[in-house]
C-alpha cells in the first residue's frame, strides 16, 4: 500500500513538470493579465472609460476563475496581477463615467 501511494505521488510530480498539462491554465493567466492591463490603461483615460469598464468587468471574473484552476506559482502570480489591474481599471473607469456614453 505505501508503494502505491509513493508511485502516485511520483506520477503527480512527473505530470507537474510537463508544460502540456497546464496549457489552459497558462493561457488563462496570460489572458487575465493582458485584459487587466488593458482595463487599467483604458480606465485611466477619461475618453475611453466605456471600453475600460467592459474590459475590467470581463477581466476580473476571468482572473478569479483562472486563479481557482491554476496549478503553478507562476500562473498564480500572473492571475493576482491580472486581478488587481482589472479591479483598478474598472474602478478608474467607473470614476471617469463608467458605463455611460
Amino acid at each position: 500500500m505505501p508503494e502505491q501511494a509513493a508511485g502516485t505521488a511520483r506520477q503527480a510530480i512527473d505530470r507537474e513538470g510537463r508544460p502540456e498539462d497546464h496549457r489552459l491554465q497558462g493561457w488563462l493567466a496570460v489572458a487575465s493579465i493582458t485584459i487587466g492591463i488593458a482595463a487599467l490603461i483604458l480606465g485611466w483615460i477619461e475618453a475611453t472609460h466605456l471600453p475600460g469598464a467592459i474590459a475590467g468587468l470581463i477581466g476580473l471574473p476571468l482572473a478569479l476563475y483562472s486563479q481557482m484552476i491554476s496549478a503553478t506559482t507562476n500562473e498564480r502570480w500572473l492571475n493576482v496581477i491580472g486581478m488587481v489591474t482589472a479591479f483598478l481599471g474598472l474602478s478608474f473607469a467607473l470614476n471617469n463615467g463608467g458605463f455611460s456614453l
